[in-house]
């Protein structure tokens, strides 16, 4: 069991390995791709800046080189430029490439986007054939600007359908537990009820031949355990009514049945409340929670040591604690422990503990977990109800 465990981890693991490889792969190639249009935009932009430069040389007397020229200078529809001269001062609109109207029309927002283009690259110098210096101020384009935010979008896209993926595979994982859990449950009363019923009316006629019988008493009292064992059974296969109210007698009649047969070297002991504590339940499914807890404390006692059941009331909230003197248990046994098929023991088959929770969790809408555990020392189980 303990090596499926860890199989079943190591594939997890690798899963979500891969899964994070695949992710982060997609993000660095989206990454790769900006880089790369930004670099082109860049070459576009020198490109521009030095047609923009031959275009007003005198020698250029080819039409076809001057058409050429004229092209380049006007197939940038897309990356913002202003042309400026030596003192920042835009050399007239014609020089300005997609630019907003808005911001042409006014000096503060021109000036402020010339800072915001010279943050981003620095701008191209150009020595005209008069000698005096222009310079060629440019940004990202809009397109650009916003493929930037792909990678990042991307990634979390993903990132979430695969948390959903996940989230919903664990959910109908779940659901299909369930229904093998609820149909065992309803299988095995079913089979443990067809001899009992038979054993019910053999009682009766040795109960004829002999009523005082010692062996007809004790096969009645195991005959009723049964009919106990297959009620709970079948309670878990169904959903049960909670039609008991009184929590402090559920847990003091339990108490008395177990304490009778639990080993005499176990100091057991129940602390209740002086006052009744009133909460729906079903009684025969919480006397079960309590047996399989009650039983792992012993074995994890070795039949010696000290146990006790406390029972109070804080903050609106009904806790039953449950403390054992064992072996106590280590961070990744105590997560585990109510998971269905785990189990610390060599027989064990790992289902008390994962159909107890489902008592508690699913049919009483309350809360079982390890509130504390220290190897060497001991556990303390806590159940809680709502008020």
């Amino acid at each position: 069991m303990r090596r499926q465990n860890i199989f079943s981890k190591l594939n997890n693991w690798i899963i979500y390995l891969l899964l994070t490889t695949a992710v982060a792969g997609v993000v660095v190639a989206t990454f790769v791709l900006v880089d790369y249009l930004r670099k082109e935009e860049i070459n576009r932009i020198e490109l521009f800046a030095a047609a923009m430069k031959y275009q007003q040389e005198e020698f250029i007397e080819d039409p076809t080189t001057l058409d050429l020229i004229l092209q380049i200078n006007e197939s940038n529809n897309t990356i913002p430029v202003i042309v400026t001269d030596k003192h920042r001062k835009p050399l007239g609109v014609h020089l300005q490439k997609n630019i907003p109207a808005s911001i042409q029309n006014d000096p503060k927002k021109l000036n402020a986007l010339l800072n915001q283009m010279q943050s981003s690259y620095a701008p191209i110098e150009l020595q005209m054939p008069d000698g005096n210096h222009q310079y060629v101020y440019y940004t990202n384009s809009t397109l650009l600007n916003n493929l930037r935010y792909i990678p990042y979008i991307l990634g979390l896209l993903i990132l979430a359908y695969i948390s959903f993926s996940f989230w919903f595979l664990r959910t109908i994982k779940k659901t299909d537990e369930g229904y093998v859990w609820a149909g065992l449950a309803k299988e095995t009363a079913h089979q443990i009820g067809t001899p009992l019923s038979s054993m019910i009316g053999w009682i009766e006629i040795l109960r004829m031949e002999n009523e005082n019988s010692v062996g007809v008493r004790e096969i009645e009292n195991d005959i009723n355990r049964l009919k106990t064992i297959s009620e709970r059974f079948s309670k878990i296969g169904s959903i049960p009514e909670l039609n008991d109210l009184n929590l402090n007698e559920t847990i003091q009649q339990n108490f008395d049945y177990l304490k009778a047969r639990i080993s005499g070297k176990v100091n057991f002991m129940l602390l209740l409340p002086s006052e009744q504590i009133l909460v729906p339940h079903n009684r025969i499914l919480i006397s079960w929670v309590l047996e399989n807890i009650v039983k792992n404390a012993v074995d994890a006692m070795r039949g010696e040591g000290r146990l006790q059941i406390e029972v109070y009331t804080k903050q609106n909230q009904i806790i039953i604690d449950i403390r054992d003197s064992g072996s106590g248990m280590t961070g990744a046994q105590a997560r585990n422990i109510f998971r269905a098929g785990y189990s610390t023991k060599k027989r064990g088959w790992g289902l008390g503990l994962s159909l107890a929770k489902r008592v508690i969790s699913e049919y009483h809408r309350g809360d079982i977990r390890v509130a504390a555990t220290e190897p060497g020392v001991g556990s303390t189980l806590r159940i809680q109800f709502k008020s």
